[in-house]
């Protein structure tokens, strides 16, 4: 059953909710009418009435016994988490994105966003004036952390405790519908952050509802909710229909599934493979695609193979390896999980082999850890130089911009957008954004207040880190996160936006997220320097890396035709001393490459018979 509020073909609304173990539930209409309607119960749990005559925007809760509460598949709260709900009728807005298809997902270029600290304004209506910047940068997909109803004001979004309902303070459902509307106008698919894993800690109502939460697991931020215990199948509904409601409702192209290592189902039927199979249905019956990204730490290739293949049939996943390589070799910080990696070795695999550890023994985890996925395409992974997570939980939130020169900045940039992988940017990323990205939150409750300051205190541990982070529920610290958007307009922060926006172009150009060869890379230790090959439907590239901090020979075998420079981060134009490369090179050559340095050659596609022997 569709829970929440469904607006029906005569005027009336159903309101629906699953609430197992109550004796008696009635609907309270609270403004501008004022009713007390009891409610009727069905089978499996659920209760449920229809009320005609009834307005978009009433608002209403549910008596439990004699107690109200918000209903937990509320589409929107005007007064937060512990307010009333209201009713949305999504009918009512009208779409101007008739024609859109989505894109196919070798196409998407990801920019992940913060509503509101993407701009100063932090509403999604703000938002929508930045697009057609995103649009001219090359970027092709918006990912939008989560906005589901938090405590507050100001959050990550991973505290919401409302999956259904849009946060009020960014703007509600209607500004989320015009900001999609928006995106989809300029050719960009949006994809939004969903939290399936645990429910915030202030304004979840749902323990004295129903067992949407179960004691069996425990996740790092609180129970795991309820996907294979007792009365579980209301509850696995409830997560599926919020899937179904974003792409549905809201016009979503996609939703990153925050996480899911901490979705515990032991079910026959994973609730993931679930969702999967239900979104399947949904694009065939829209006749467009739409997507499911996971997130998760597992390594665990099952999780985006086919469900014939006995996997979940999730379409991609996130790669974190890639980005622990790349960060370790860029700042040299080898503390915590960063430990497994840092050396060119480890780029090497996370560039070839989708991840690093793959059935290998983990230092960090003294076990062994994840699978091989070799046999995947390399599009099904979603891989980062820069994301929230890995700079948000710094205790200072610095970006890269704060950790390594700007030749490195550079040097990221070009592995990342050339890289096999599906690329996403942080935001403001492409212009080295200086100010930082902190954690904060808006708690109205001084206990949970506290135990976030002693949980983030605790969460350095690992890393050693001296002195105490910035205070998360300070207003100052959620200022300070906002983006500067004056900043890339001049000197080299203009110069590093620009040398973004032609390695996106070069993307495109060549196709790079179609990988039609092995991927052929050679790295050294001492000093450290990479280079690979590979080919696209498109043609070949040749990618050469120093990560030393000086000069660094790097020694180029036979290759097979003539090789056009396609981009050298050294130059000139994006802010270098100028490039020292050839032109042209068809091998072998002894390159000497500066400090920090990144550099791309392209050559035509390889004959068919070279490639078979190849």
């Amino acid at each position: 059953m569709d829970v929440g509020v469904t607006p029906l073909e005569n005027g009336s609304y159903r309101f629906t909710l699953w609430s197992p173990a109550a004796d008696s539930i009635a609907l309270k209409l609270v403004a501008p009418r004022q009713e007390i309607i009891p409610m009727q119960s069905l089978e499996r749990g659920y209760w449920s009435t229809v009320v005609s005559d009834l307005d978009h925007g009433t608002h209403y809760c549910y008596l439990i016994g004699d107690t109200s509460y918000p209903d937990p598949a509320s589409r929107y709260q005007p007064e937060g988490v512990h307010g009333v709900s209201a009713v949305v009728n999504h009918q009512r807005y009208q779409w101007q994105d008739t024609d859109w298809k989505n894109l196919e997902f070798t196409d998407y270029i990801i920019y992940e966003l913060h509503i509101g600290t993407f701009t100063p304004e932090g509403t999604f209506t703000a938002a929508i004036e930045r697009l057609a910047d995103l649009k001219a940068l090359g970027i092709t997909a918006v990912e939008i952390m989560p906005v589901a109803q938090f405590p507050g004001e100001r959050n990550w979004g991973y505290d919401g405790v409302y999956p259904y309902a849009v946060q009020n303070s960014y703007g509600g459902p209607e500004g989320l519908k015009q900001l999609v509307d928006a995106c989809h106008q300029q050719g960009l698919a949006v994809i939004m952050d969903v939290v399936y894993n645990h429910f915030g800690p202030e304004g979840n109502y749902t323990g004295s509802i129903g067992p949407y939460t179960t004691p069996r697991y425990n996740t790092p931020w609180g129970s795991a909710i309820n996907f294979d215990d007792t009365w579980s199948d209301g509850v696995r509904q409830y997560f599926i229909q919020n899937v179904l409601s974003w792409l549905r409702d809201y016009h979503i192209d996609a939703l990153r599934l925050d996480a899911i290592h901490a979705i515990y189902d032991f079910g026959a039927k994973h609730v993931l493979a679930d969702m999967a199979e239900q979104v399947e249905t949904l694009s065939n019956e829209c006749h467009k695609p739409h997507y499911l990204i996971a997130e998760s730490d597992l390594n665990d290739p099952r999780i985006i193979r086919d469900r014939t293949s006995g996997g979940y049939g999730i379409d991609a996943q996130w790669s974190d390896d890639f980005h622990h390589a790349l960060h370790t070799l860029l700042t040299g910080e080898t503390t915590g999980y960063y430990r497994d990696f840092g050396s060119c070795e480890a780029l090497a695999i996370a560039l070839q082999e989708r991840f690093v550890y793959s059935w290998k023994y983990s230092p960090f985890r003294q076990r062994f850890h994840g699978g091989s996925a070799v046999d995947l395409p390399t599009s099904q992974f979603v891989v980062c130089a820069q994301n929230h997570d890995q700079i948000g939980n710094r205790m200072l939130g610095e970006r890269l911009t704060h950790l390594i020169p700007f030749e490195g900045l550079k040097l990221a940039a070009g592995i990342l957008l050339t890289s096999p992988y599906i690329p996403m940017l942080f935001m403001g990323e492409e212009y080295g954004e200086e100010a930082p990205f902190l954690y904060f939150v808006d708690h109205g409750d001084p206990d949970l207040i506290a135990a976030v300051r002693q949980g983030r205190a605790k969460e350095f541990k690992d890393f050693h880190l001296n002195g105490s982070p910035p205070d998360a529920a300070s207003p100052d610290t959620y200022k300070q996160s906002t983006l500067n958007w004056s900043a890339w307009q001049q000197g080299k922060q203009q110069q590093l936006r620009d040398y973004y926006q032609h390695l996106i172009q070069l993307r495109k150009r060549l196709n790079m997220a179609v990988c039609t060869s092995d991927i052929n890379v050679a790295s050294q230790e001492d000093p450290k320097v990479l280079y690979y090959q590979r080919s696209t439907d498109r043609g070949r590239i040749l990618c050469l890396m120093n990560f030393e901090r000086s000069d660094a020979k790097l020694d180029l075998p036979e290759l097979y035709g003539s090789w056009h420079r396609e981009i050298d981060s050294t130059s000139q134009d994006w802010g270098g001393s100028g490039t020292t490369l050839p032109e042209s090179i068809s091998g072998p050559e002894l390159l000497t490459r500066p400090p920090l340095s990144f550099a791309m050659y392209s050559a035509g596609p390889m004959p068919a018979l070279l490639e078979t022997i190849n």
